[in-house]
């Protein structure tokens, strides 16, 4: 009868023990979740200050203003006031090595002035660059549309429906390229009537 006794309280002993040992353990994996919730942002905010800036492995220069020139040439000499011009935009590679270049609206820039004031850029609105490699003697050649409006004055990009349209008058139409802004095309005037 002693024997059952002391089993049952060695037992009962034991058992004790586990629960102690396992709510101590729980108690502490639950308080080091908890930190990890509480400071989570913290963790991944300084992370993604850190991220490095894409390298360049192609081992490709970027197109020099030597190394390119521009042409551009209209569908028309006249558009009526509200209508639209197409235009014919060319890139050519005049150097001798190969080289990139962005052939992207925003990179290849159609500007519209009127005497001095400039009255309409295509490099308002991002666009998703288009890298270009050309070699000598390649050509690329895009159509460009211009809707005989004007949008020079705003500060972002908005709706093309909602910009004004230009009035009557003669405009020149010239050919850009953003990182390189001195090669420029030959100007196109036209009027719009």
């Amino acid at each position: 009868m002693y024997r059952r006794r002391r089993i049952v309280v060695g037992v009962t002993l034991v058992l004790v023990l586990a629960l102690i040992v396992f709510c101590v353990y729980s108690l502490g994996r639950g308080v080091g979740a908890i930190n990890t919730a509480i400071h989570h942002d913290e963790v991944y905010a300084i992370s993604r200050d850190t991220v490095p800036t894409p390298k360049k492995t192609s081992g490709v220069k970027d197109c020099s203003a030597k190394d390119l020139s521009l042409d551009l040439s209209s569908a028309s000499q006249s558009v009526p006031v509200g209508g639209s011009l197409e235009f014919t935009a060319k890139i050519v590679h005049d150097g001798s090595d190969s080289c990139l270049v962005d052939g992207s609206d925003a990179g290849r820039v159609l500007t519209i002035t009127s005497g001095q004031q400039t009255v309409y850029t295509s490099a308002l609105c991002a666009t998703d660059s288009r890298m270009l490699l050309m070699a000598k003697g390649d050509k690329d050649i895009q159509q460009l549309k211009w809707n005989a409006d004007s949008n020079a004055a705003l500060t972002e990009c908005t709706d093309e429906a909602d910009w004004p349209r230009v009035n009557a008058g003669t405009y020149v139409a010239r050919l850009s390229l953003k990182d390189h802004p001195k090669v420029k095309s030959d100007p196109v005037t036209f009027t719009v009537e």
